[in-house]
């Protein structure tokens, strides 16, 4: 009789095959369903098609970038508009804390329309500035690096927030700032304030106040801008309603 002797593929197969037996064997019918249903996706193509689906690290960095344009340009287009400040709790600007001696003389006197008005001017000043600080956003946006992007997407759900706050409210102040004067200028906030003074000096006995009204409402303002980009950073993380571009979506739904 002659004896068949396999070859070295022949022999691999039948290992293999005596593997995936054995593997087969070990796994419970469910496992087994889910390992051919692999397989049949791999096969098909759409293995490799979900794999291509992954965002790479530019794309997320695009995708955050993204984000953060649309969070900002629509937040301070929200408070730019008449009463987006001062008709909105969560926002509005109260006169600064050194005025409350100010206040209670006023309203002692029957002056507080005063110091409504003030505050009403002080809203003002901010609604008018927010527009005209988009840009300064903008540009702290593109100026991010990719290693400050990576940390904000994969931080928690204000981390963009954070990071502006932390790293750019500084020298955003310092641009803002002569914004502000100028808005407070424009919408006669110094006029009142000063008109206001007077009559408080010209009071007996009352103690001296003194405030810098751009700082608060330069502060006051930014405090506002930060609220809300936090709220719609979140929205853009969670909500798929908010998610307004393919890229968004693409990117953000995998978080």
């Amino acid at each position: 009789m002659t004896t068949i002797r396999p070859n070295i593929r022949t022999k691999s197969c039948l290992a293999l095959m005596g593997l995936t037996l054995a593997f087969c064997l070990m796994v419970t019918p469910a496992h087994a369903d889910n390992l051919i249903q692999k397989g049949m996706d791999f096969l098909s193509g759409s293995g490799k098609q979900e794999s291509q689906a992954v965002p790479g690290r530019d794309e997320i960095a695009k995708a955050f970038k993204e984000a953060l344009r649309i969070g900002s340009e629509t937040v301070v287009d929200q408070l730019g508009q008449e009463d987006g400040f001062y008709k909105d709790p969560a926002v509005h600007i109260p006169l600064p804390e050194q005025f409350k001696a100010v206040k209670s003389a006023m309203d002692q006197a029957g002056l507080s329309f005063l110091t409504e008005k003030l505050e009403l001017k002080l809203n003002r000043a901010a609604e008018k500035a927010a527009p005209k600080a988009k840009q300064l956003f903008l540009q702290a946006i593109d100026d991010m690096s990719f290693k400050d992007v990576m940390e904000i997407y994969n931080g928690p759900k204000d981390s963009a927030t954070r990071y502006f706050k932390e790293k750019m409210s500084e020298p955003l102040a310092e641009e803002i700032k002569p914004i502000v004067e100028n808005s407070m200028a424009q919408v006669g906030a110094l006029q009142t304030y000063d008109k206001l003074m007077d009559k408080y000096k010209a009071m007996p006995f009352v103690p001296d106040v003194k405030t810098n009204l751009t700082d608060h409402v330069t502060e006051e303002g930014m405090e506002g801008i930060f609220h809300y980009m936090a709220q719609k950073e979140a929205a853009i993380r969670e909500n798929p309603a908010q998610q307004t571009t393919e890229l968004l979506k693409r990117v953000f739904s995998r978080q």
